[in-house]
């Protein structure tokens, strides 16, 4: 294993990670607060379309 390709995996794993709870947050946890607050659905939807992307992006 070369040693840049070593440097290129420590660098995917953190943001594999914060992808992966941007997307689990957009799916469980969005969902769920905003029942609790009591917002709409097409806040719901908006505000899970935003963590998506961030998800996408990180």
């Amino acid at each position: 294993m070369h040693p840049q390709h070593k440097q290129t995996e420590d660098n995917e794993f953190p943001a594999l990670l914060v992808g992966t709870g941007l997307a689990l947050a957009s799916l469980i946890l969005v969902p769920a607060l905003a029942q609790r607050v009591g917002l709409g659905a097409s806040v719901t939807i908006a505000l899970r379309g935003l963590l998506m992307r961030a998800a996408n992006r990180a």
